[in-house]
């Protein structure tokens, strides 16, 4: 058993990959009538909070959607904030992923950020490779479609070298090239702000995960809300398309 937030969860049927679609940052701060980046920031602390909880509570792995590969639509200072956000918490996060053993994995077409963005991406995640007690992913200039595109070239390229036939793509040569194809699918997807989809994020990752959809705006997400939708997981039976 472990504890969350002074009660006592069943840890055998802790999810052992959530995912998070971070939404509402904006909305926070224009309730607050505060700028973009206001909201954003307040985003910040409420991931390190939950990376706190997710570790504390057994998940092994923990994949939050940062920066998808439509926000580059937005407005160019709010693009800029959120770059320059990205750029001071990894540097600062650094330390504190490493007390924690915590390793960092970063999914997307990193190559669309700034030269020195790429390379505090790469060091963090040098610096922390070998840590095991629990994976934070951070998906950044990511798209579900995008993913299953570039995986799907890279099969294509094994077809044209002849290391691959046409008859060997399946399922299993595609996955190996999905992003996060070395971790386990989530078992969990956790969406905050009320809305209900979950725009282009970990398409193929999730055929089977659960989904939980919570009113709350992701800067106001605390422990309580992880498990509630640790709770609503707990209720309910996984299939996999059987009975």
């Amino acid at each position: 058993m472990s504890k969350l937030d002074g009660a006592e969860v069943n840890s055998d049927v802790v999810p052992a990959h959530i995912a998070i679609i971070m939404d509402g940052n904006n909305r926070w701060a224009k309730k607050k009538h505060l700028p973009s980046i206001a909201g954003h920031t307040a985003g910040a602390s409420a991931v390190r909070r939950t990376v706190e909880v997710a570790a504390k509570s057994g998940v092994k792995v923990l994949t939050l959607f940062a920066f998808s590969s439509e926000n580059w639509k937005r407005p160019k200072p709010e693009v800029d904030g959120l770059m320059g956000l990205f750029m001071r918490s990894l540097k600062k996060e650094l330390k504190r992923l490493n007390e924690h053993k915590i390793r960092l994995k970063v999914i997307g077409d990193i190559s669309g950020f700034s030269k020195p963005l790429q390379e505090q991406i790469q060091r963090v995640e040098d610096a922390t490779k070998n840590h095991g007690q629990m994976t934070l992913v951070i998906a950044a200039n990511y798209g579900g479609r995008w993913d299953i595109a570039q995986a799907t070239k890279a099969v294509v390229e094994r077809v044209v070298s002849g290391e691959l036939s046409i008859d060997d793509i399946d399922e299993v040569s595609l996955g190996e090239h999905i992003q996060l194809a070395d971790l386990p699918p989530p078992d969990l997807l956790i969406r905050t702000s009320g809305e209900e989809r979950i725009s282009n994020f970990l398409l193929w990752q999730t055929a089977y995960s659960e989904f939980v959809f919570l009113p709350v705006l992701w800067p106001d997400f605390d422990q309580s809300h992880f498990k509630s939708a640790i709770e609503v997981y707990q209720s309910r039976q996984r299939r996999y398309g059987g009975r």
